[in-house]
């Protein structure tokens, strides 16, 4: 077995990595960039090596310095994570001819895989089942039309050495495909240096669904089940589970069987994953497989028990797989939610800054129930422009699907999170919405479900009266700690009032509050919930018992009352007594500032380019300037016919969120 690996990664699969490096007894190395001096990742690592400066193509992906780095530490063997130079050829080689070991397949499968139009032929070969389409080399926009009646619409035209949602259109006629066939070609030469395209089917009520596989070098390959990884933004992967709640045994066992079918095919050794489409009658279609460990891998973890790092670490240094077929069993049922540095509010723009709180769920794992948290940041730390803006993967586990979803509500609530945007509202949301927790699913639903963006959540009457019920209890706690410290309390008890109005969501619910030692009885709405807390004043996170159910409340104080943050909701929540209230009605609604005539910098950037000057008149849709965030540039544009007034920014200037770039008259 290995010494010491080399991590040739950052964040939380650098992290990953390490802890299960440290379970096998084995040495680790990081490798940093100077953005990344104080990461968890360099501080988990027994030896960490500065490589560059922040950007990762002047660091992270520089195989010169990496190489370097091993040379250095005398690592003997490179886990590459997952991005960065997980599936560059190039990389393999240069470790095969220093005789470092990569944790990860070899360099063919890598480069077989890594080619959609190539990955398509071997597929067919091997008997995967694939979408109909024409991987040849298409010539032109009119002959990209023949194809396209050929196959039948609606197709998909797709770059080859496409990922990420680039290069992709869908096309529902002649027009489309013309239109979507230069597009898709200018997108990829822009994007990959590689303009070939492909046409195949595209699939309607599509899932997207995943086989983990894995393989040794002694001809033992395995498939570990599935994943449902349908829940996607922009063809970003948001939440995943294990297993799919659609798939049926027999469907199951044929789209594994295929997969190892197909890895086999290419020599594959170590762990992959092989990507499927499928449709409503459950016919399931290859789309390419990814030759490196999955982000979503944890759910595979914790319904099999199998720690796939560790197998890869195995595999690499020539052990055989220690389980067949026949042993891998599913237990269970696994939740994974991505929490991004991004804000929903904001149409999921990037976020950037110092995490002023980061306090996740304790992580557990019982008999019955589990909670984990994969992640590379920790309070105080900094979210930075220069890298992914993943946070951490929250995963929990249960013996039945509605548990685990369950546990993840929870988990979900009781993560405190400041300081930056962020989308752990959203995945609130997600959890509650009647077709995920169906398990009716498409990968459509978020552009399906929320069409117009994220605006949070309203919730129903009966949530809404167990907040309003908690409300006044933490409110009654809070004023018997108020006349404690003002000392206006004798030797006796003061009497706090029993009757009470709290405001929440647009509705005033009428209160009487009767407490003793445990607790709080609350009448409310013709019945009486039991409130239970240990919360103390001033807790940004409230865990309560109403009813008998646990509530898990975010708290901050606001004048009056509380700023209760609950499964996507994000509420003010106003406890008065009667006549507070009555007076409260009386007064006029507070207006927030007109920003009409404003173009605000929409998170945290640097000015690329401003595309008008003062004086110019423009047109809805125009663009107006480019923002450059977490390397994604973002054109801002026009809602509106206007004429520039005066231009705030220019390019190189750093904007904070809501500063004005261009002022309209």
């Amino acid at each position: 077995m290995f010494k010491k690996i080399l991590i040739a990664n950052r964040g939380e699969i650098a992290c990953r990595v390490i802890k299960t490096a440290r379970k096998m007894g084995i040495q680790t190395v990081a490798i940093y960039s100077d953005a990344d001096r104080n990461a968890l990742h360099v501080k988990m690592a027994d030896e960490a090596v500065h490589i560059g400066p922040p950007p990762a193509n002047q660091s992270y992906i520089v195989i010169d310095k990496v190489m370097e780095a091993i040379k250095r530490t005398g690592a003997e063997a490179v886990h590459p994570g997952y991005g960065f130079l997980s599936e560059n050829p190039k990389f393999a080689d240069a470790l095969e001819a220093a005789g470092v070991a990569f944790i990860g397949p070899p360099k063919g499968a890598i480069e077989a895989m890594g080619d959609k139009i190539t990955s398509k032929k071997i597929a067919q070969e091997a008997d995967v089942s694939t979408v109909p389409g024409y991987m040849g080399l298409i010539e032109d926009a009119e002959e990209a039309v023949k194809i396209s009646n050929q196959v039948g619409y609606p197709v998909m035209i797709k770059a080859s050495a496409g990922g990420g949602g680039k290069g992709m259109r869908i096309a529902w006629n002649d027009d489309e495909a013309r239109e979507g066939f230069q597009s898709s070609k200018n997108e990829a030469a822009n994007s990959f240096g590689d303009d070939r395209i492909f046409i195949e089917k595209f699939v309607t009520q599509p899932r997207h669904i995943e086989i983990q596989v894995l393989c040794d070098g002694h001809g033992n390959a395995v498939y570990l089940h599935e994943r449902e990884c349908s829940i996607q933004r922009r063809n970003q992967k948001v939440i995943e589970e294990a297993p799919s709640p659609f798939l049926d045994e027999a469907t199951r066992k044929a789209m594994g069987e295929q997969s190892v079918a197909l890895a086999q095919a290419v020599g594959y050794t170590s762990a992959g994953t092989v990507e499927f489409i499928v449709d409503g009658d459950r016919n399931f279609y290859f789309l390419e497989m990814n030759t490196r460990l999955q982000v979503e891998h944890p759910v595979t973890e914790l319904i099999t028990g199998v720690d796939l790092v560790e197998q890869m670490i195995r595999v690499a240094a020539g052990e055989k797989l220690p389980f067949a077929q026949d042993d891998l069993k599913i237990n269970g049922w696994a939740m994974e939610s991505r929490l991004y540095a991004e804000d929903p509010y904001r149409n999921f723009l990037p976020s950037i800054g110092r995490l002023t709180r980061y306090r996740p769920p304790v992580e557990e794992a019982t008999e019955t129930r589990a909670v984990r948290n994969d992640t590379g940041v920790f309070e105080g730390g900094e979210i930075s422009m220069y890298y992914d803006p993943m946070i951490a993967k929250l995963c929990t586990w249960a013996p039945d699907r509605a548990t685990a979803i369950e546990e993840m509500r929870l988990a979900l609530d009781g993560f405190e999170l400041e300081g930056i945007g962020h989308n752990l509202p959203f995945l609130a949301a997600v959890y509650d919405h009647e077709k995920f927790t169906s398990g009716n699913m498409t990968t459509a639903f978020i552009e399906e479900e929320y069409p117009e963006g994220f605006e949070g959540v309203t919730l129903d009457e009966a949530v809404c009266q167990r907040i309003a019920a908690a409300a006044a209890a933490m409110h009654r706690v809070a004023e018997i700690r108020r006349t404690r410290i003002s000392g206006r309390m004798d030797n006796h008890e003061r009497h706090v009032g029993e009757d009470w109005v709290v405001n929440l969501q647009g509705h005033a619910h009428d209160v009487k509050i009767t407490a003793d030692k445990e607790g709080a009885n609350v009448a409310i709405a013709g019945k009486s919930l039991r409130v239970e807390s240990d919360w103390t004043p001033g807790d940004p996170l409230a865990r309560l018992m109403v009813d008998g159910a646990p509530l898990v409340l975010k708290i901050g104080k606001i004048s009056g009352g509380f700023r209760v943050r609950y499964r996507g909701a994000d509420l003010k929540v106003h406890v008065r007594t009667p006549r507070q209230a009555e007076l409260a009605a009386l007064m006029p609604e507070k207006l927030p500032p007109d920003t009409s005539k404003f173009l605000l910098c929409p998170m945290p950037g640097l000015i690329v380019k401003i595309d008008v000057a003062e004086g110019d008149e423009v047109q809805e849709g125009q663009a107006l300037c480019t923002v450059e965030a977490m390397k994604m540039e973002n054109i801002l544009r026009a809602e509106k016919k206007g004429t520039v007034k005066a231009i705030k920014a220019a390019a190189g200037d750093s904007l904070a969120v809501d500063e004005v770039i261009i002022e309209f008259e």
